[in-house]
């Protein structure tokens, strides 16, 4: 309760979770969270072409991202969680995908995510109080841990954001058109958020920004849209475009990929509710978990990339301070229909990358120093630095382990090993059950006088 009543005092929130607004500011602040989903631009770009797949496949897997996206938004945001959450590709499901699909094929990939998806179903089906991994939410929940992963997950993703303000070699606007582009959409953001006051300007920056920055990329002719006559008008999904297969090995690191999703979704929820001053029980953690679940099996069914609460939806939400999950609501009825239209679709995913990146830069920060002020709520002693500095800096250093040390891995050991965010969510539960859980009330009992008399 003291954690809820700490964020609550510091929520960002000028629109609550309940509260409606017009269809416009619906519309322009559900467009904005979709714009901010970066993972689904970027995402089935790199899978292309870590695995030479054409335009047509990487466009066709967008176009399920969209989908998954706004089916499983539309049920969190109106029915299971309703909360204001928007479904987005992780990075997490990202790697597994792709490393993979370059091993072992596309077809194992995501037939292997199916029964990773049935099983933790299974673990969260939304029954009375039977669903386990809602129970769960105790070992995410304290702010050592969900505050912590956050800063990892900011760290991270900064890999993601200034590393493609340039764009790549060869590239329309490479480098330096690419990189003008990427900061004037930063200080478009940044002017819109400080000068934007309480109106729908600072509401709005990341979209404003992201606007800005395209005009810019077109009036120049670095704009390139020659994709979006080629896209056919309407096309639905296919079950298992790319085959189906199992691999016990790769099961295991999709659960383990889930494990990563949902703790990152149940620190979502502590935070959004936080801010709200609502109550999370067990059964809406369920809920929640269940339908990010079950869209992460459809997604793979159909040949997507399994999605999770998006962090950027954290940002986007604290620096607009919209939190109606109407918005969200609508953000997910526009996912669908641009799922369902690839012609519009298209015209979005082709937004210059270097904007793009330039605006995630600003959602990246706002995610790691949101889990720092999280932070702040920790009573700092030798127990809670020795979980949150040992998952800290062993998690970020797994991105600069000798390529020859982990080649001599198995794959789904790679990729698990390679990740910042499932190494960190993995040792910071561990590390603070066994320390703060366990070892912790040993050593007061051990210090406790009163205790120390009982015993004797």
């Amino acid at each position: 309760m003291e954690l809820k009543e700490s964020l609550f005092t510091k929520s960002p929130l000028q629109v609550r979770i309940e509260q409606k607004l017009s269809l416009p500011e619906n519309i322009t602040f559900g467009l904005q969270h979709l714009l901010g989903l970066t993972g689904i631009w970027i995402f089935p770009g790199l899978i292309g072409l870590a695995l030479g797949l054409d335009s047509q496949t990487v466009g066709y897997i967008v176009q399920v991202c969209f989908i998954t996206t706004g089916l499983v938004t539309i049920l969190q945001s109106s029915q299971l969680l309703r909360l204001p959450v928007v479904q987005g590709p992780t990075a997490a499901f990202f790697v597994a995908i792709m490393s993979t699909g370059k091993n072992l094929g596309l077809g194992i990939a995501y037939g292997s995510l199916t029964v990773a998806g049935i099983i933790f179903m299974a673990l969260s089906f939304p029954f009375k109080k039977y669903g386990i991994i809602g129970h769960l939410v105790k070992f995410i929940n304290p702010p050592v841990v969900f505050g912590s992963l956050l800063v990892i997950i900011g760290a991270q993703l900064a890999n993601i954001g200034v590393s493609n303000w340039f764009g790549q070699p060869g590239a329309l606007g490479y480098p330096g058109f690419n990189l003008a582009a990427a900061l004037i959409t930063i200080m478009a953001i940044l002017l819109f958020m400080v000068f934007g006051g309480n109106s729908i300007l600072r509401r709005g920056a990341i979209l404003w920004g992201i606007i800005i920055g395209t005009v810019f990329c077109a009036i120049f002719g670095k704009f390139d849209a020659a994709a979006v006559a080629q896209a056919p008008i309407l096309s639905l999904p296919k079950i298992y475009p790319f085959g189906f297969g199992v691999n016990g090995g790769i099961v295991l690191l999709m659960c383990i990929a889930f494990l990563h999703a949902t703790g990152e979704a149940m620190g979502m929820y502590t935070l959004l509710t936080g801010w709200d001053g609502q109550n999370l029980t067990p059964e809406r953690v369920n809920r929640g978990i269940f339908g990010e679940v079950l869209g992460c099996t459809v997604g793979a069914i159909f040949g997507g990339i399994a999605t999770t609460s998006y962090p950027e939806n954290i940002g986007i939400i604290r620096i607009s301070g919209i939190g109606s999950r109407y918005v969200t609501l609508t953000a997910g009825i526009l996912s669908v229909i641009l799922g369902l239209l690839p012609k519009i679709g298209v015209l979005i995913a082709v937004i210059p990358g270097s904007v793009l990146a330039g605006a995630s830069t600003i959602l990246f920060g706002v995610i790691a120093y949101s889990g720092i002020q999280i932070l702040s709520a920790v009573d700092w002693d030798e127990l809670n630095l020795a979980v949150a500095a040992t998952a800290f800096i062993i998690a970020l250093g797994t991105m600069f382990l000798p390529a020859d040390i982990v080649n001599m891995l198995p794959l789904s050991a790679q990729i698990i090993l390679t990740q910042p965010m499932l190494v960190g969510i993995i040792l910071l539960i561990s590390l603070n059950v066994i320390i703060n859980m366990l070892i912790r009330p040993y050593l007061q009992r051990k210090n406790d006088p009163v205790c120390k008399v009982a015993a004797n």
